[in-house]
């Protein structure tokens, strides 16, 4: 493609031409009408002129020897015609070697008392122009005839000054159409810039010439087209950026289903394959050992039991990242939800002798949450610490008011988590400890669970963790209705204690 100012150059160049030519048209019509008009108005003029010599000349003297005189006087050439057509005198011929007149149109005009005018050239005098004028007279007919070429003459001489005229006259009509050309061009060339620059991809291009809010400038048809075209490059622009959000969403949503279906079918191999083992082990005789048959049993069972915790899980997950998971809010009172997840997990934290600390927020502050999501949440977290916490730690359980938010935390005194690993840690299937969270039944999946569920309720999760120290879960909780979607309608002052 041409640069933007060759293009522009080259628009001007084509409409220039295209005015230039209109003009010339104009000029060539305006000169041949201008020519025949002056033309039949000066013949006119000179036939009445003609006319009123030739009626002069009828009441003088036409003896032969006055005829050259009289010709001379008025400027022309006379000749006396009979009624019969000969030629009686001629100012300039023998008449007896002229033909006979009677059938000219001037002639037989004047036999029939008119007056006749004619233009055609003398078979006397070849290759002249004449204008003959015929006057009825006593004997048949007066003839005068002048030459054409005076008025040829005067014709020309009014063509040129009218033609003069007339080009002084659109020397201004050029300069203008020479700056409305520079002008258009230059709007042309610029929206042939801008299609040019849509076409390359460039949706961040825009027009000039549009005033405030996308207007045209003006009101005229340009800055209407240029309104217009901005407009149109904005929507592709959002198109664009829409789509390509679209396509890192679509490419993100593949990984995930990529690392989803990779981790699942690594999940469930390992306890199918020990299930499948220990089975066939039976099967093979061992069965009928009483040594072995019931560990092998039991391993199968919590292999089973393992694989029922992680379809649980992978259910769980997929409602609430599907948005079909159905949540019952209401307004709790925060400490009764505390006591409801110790309750729950009191018997696995006194079988490893592990000590639940309650750090309750004021009596009197509600959450406005799902109780069974937030249940989930509480018993994830407490599990997880007792997963990681030696015999003998502790784990605490508290909530505080944070502005129009309440934040519950669960801290334990176990192992802690590497700095590097915090930012994965709410990720699915993603583990610290590979080995030993298998070891100790973990999914994989109990972090990613508080995340989604703490979220669709209208919070947020994070974590904080030392070394050898300990790890502490935080995660807030609205304190009022912030408008989310619930599946089943609650009584506004229904408050569990």
């Amino acid at each position: 493609m041409l640069p933007r100012a060759a293009m522009t150059a080259k628009i001007f160049l084509k409409l220039i031409t295209a005015v230039l030519f209109v003009l010339v048209v104009s000029l060539v019509v305006v000169d041949f009408m201008a020519s025949k008009i002056a033309e039949t108005s000066y013949v006119d003029t000179l036939s009445r002129e003609l006319a009123s010599k030739c009626r002069i000349l009828a009441l003088a003297d036409l003896s032969p020897e006055k005829f050259r005189a009289f010709a001379q006087a008025a400027g022309g050439r006379i000749t006396l015609i009979a009624r019969d057509g000969r030629v009686l005198s001629d100012s300039e011929n023998d008449p007896a070697k002229m033909e006979n007149h009677r059938r000219r149109p001037e002639v037989e005009a004047a036999l029939q008392g008119q007056v006749g005018t004619s233009r055609r050239s003398s078979p006397t005098m070849p290759g002249s122009q004449f204008l003959y004028i015929a006057i009825p007279q006593e004997s048949g007919a007066l003839r005068l005839a002048v030459p054409l070429r005076s008025v040829d003459a005067q014709v020309n001489a009014i063509r040129f000054q009218m033609l003069g005229a007339t080009t002084l006259a659109f020397l201004p009509a050029i300069l203008i159409s020479a700056f409305f050309a520079r002008y258009f061009s230059a709007r042309l060339g610029a929206v042939i810039e801008f299609a040019h620059q849509l076409a390359q991809g460039n949706f961040s291009a825009r027009l000039g010439g549009t005033g405030s809010g996308g207007t045209a400038a003006g009101g005229n048809e340009f800055g209407v087209l240029t309104a217009r075209l901005n407009d149109t490059g904005e929507k592709l622009q959002e198109m664009f950026e829409q789509l390509q959000k679209e396509h890192v969403e679509l490419e993100r949503l593949e990984r995930i289903r990529k690392d989803f279906v990779i981790n699942v079918s690594h999940e469930l191999r390992t306890p199918l394959a020990s299930i499948q083992g220990y089975a066939e082990t039976l099967l093979d005789g061992a069965l009928e050992d009483p040594h072995h048959n019931t560990r092998f049993v039991n391993i199968i069972r919590q292999n089973a039991e393992r694989l029922t915790r992680l379809t649980a899980d992978l259910l769980t997950l997929s409602r609430v990242e599907l948005k079909s998971q159905r949540f019952n809010f209401a307004s709790y009172y925060v400490n009764g939800l505390l006591d409801n997840a110790r309750d729950s997990m009191k018997p696995m934290a006194d079988k490893q002798s592990i000590e639940l600390r309650m750090d309750y927020a004021d009596h009197n502050v509600e959450v406005f949450c799902d109780s069974e999501a937030m249940h989930q949440i509480l018993t994830n977290l407490v599990d997880n610490a007792l997963k990681y916490t030696a015999t003998g730690g502790t784990i605490t359980i508290g909530a505080k008011r944070l502005g129009e938010n309440v934040e519950v935390w669960v801290g334990d005194t176990g192992v802690g988590i590497p700095a590097e690993d915090l930012p994965r840690l709410f990720e699915r299937f993603y583990r610290v400890d590979k080995a030993r969270s298998r070891e100790l039944g973990g999914t994989g999946l109990g972090l990613a669970i508080v995340k989604h569920l703490t979220r669709s309720m209208g919070g947020d999760v994070r974590v904080e963790s030392v070394l050898e120290r300990g790890s502490t879960f935080y995660f807030t909780v609205p304190m009022h209705d912030l408008g989310l979607s619930s599946e089943e309608a609650i009584q506004p002052h229904l408050t569990a204690s």
